[in-house]
């Protein structure tokens, strides 16, 4: 009978992957405060991209995601802080239009609204590990937390669309003339969710940690 180790230099890289992360996050963030293309738009898309990052570099001695979550957690602070340079209806992305038949308009945003949904595979992590709820109700709360917090984002573009009006105002909504945007934002982060807590059902990374 053999027995597997595993090797500790690729321990080590594995440790050192949420690390890497904050490091290329934080670069990005430098380079989309350089000359943004509206600053109010920048400090706007930025507030709950920082907010969130230091939520998560704060508490990592506390508690320690799977290198999984923290992957699908960069998605949406690399898009958004992208998206915060260009504003979402400018970013360079009209190769998607071209090849997926959806010309048109700037879908950049549309995908960004999908990666949030991955939120809720993190969400789901947490609440098993820490054992405060089933497997079952954990799913739901991470499909349900991400539903409202892209009902509540959208009510926020609304309010800063119309505060502060102009063109500000509607590169911040990003709405491209859609009259309804809004809805199919949400769809996108619901089925971002959904997407993600697929791929909760079929790694587990609860049951592996437990081990």
């Amino acid at each position: 009978m053999t027995t597997t180790s595993q090797n500790p230099s690729s321990t080590n890289n594995l440790r050192r992957y949420p690390y890497a992360l904050a490091l290329a996050i934080v670069a990005l963030m430098v380079w989309s405060v350089i000359n943004p293309a509206m600053m109010d738009v920048w400090i706007a898309e930025m507030i709950p991209v920082i907010v969130v990052f230091l939520i998560i570099v704060v508490t990592y001695q506390r508690f320690q995601f799977s290198n999984v979550a923290y992957t699908l957690m960069a998605g949406w602070l690399i898009m958004h802080t992208i998206g915060a340079h260009y504003t979402f209806a400018e970013v360079p992305f009209d190769w998607f239009g071209e090849l997926t038949g959806l010309e048109g308009r700037n879908h950049y945003d549309r995908i960004a609204h999908f990666v949030i949904g991955f939120y809720a595979y993190p969400a789901v992590e947490f609440l098993l590990r820490k054992q405060l709820a089933t497997f079952k109700t954990a799913l739901f709360f991470g499909l349900f937390m991400i539903m409202s917090v892209a009902a509540g984002y959208e009510i926020i573009e609304w309010w800063f669309a119309q505060y502060y009006g102009g063109d500000a105002g509607i590169e911040f909504l990003g709405s491209q003339g859609d009259q309804w945007d809004a809805q199919k934002d949400m769809l996108m982060d619901t089925l971002g969710a959904i997407t993600s807590l697929i791929l909760y059902y079929f790694i587990r990374p609860d049951l592996k940690h437990a081990k």
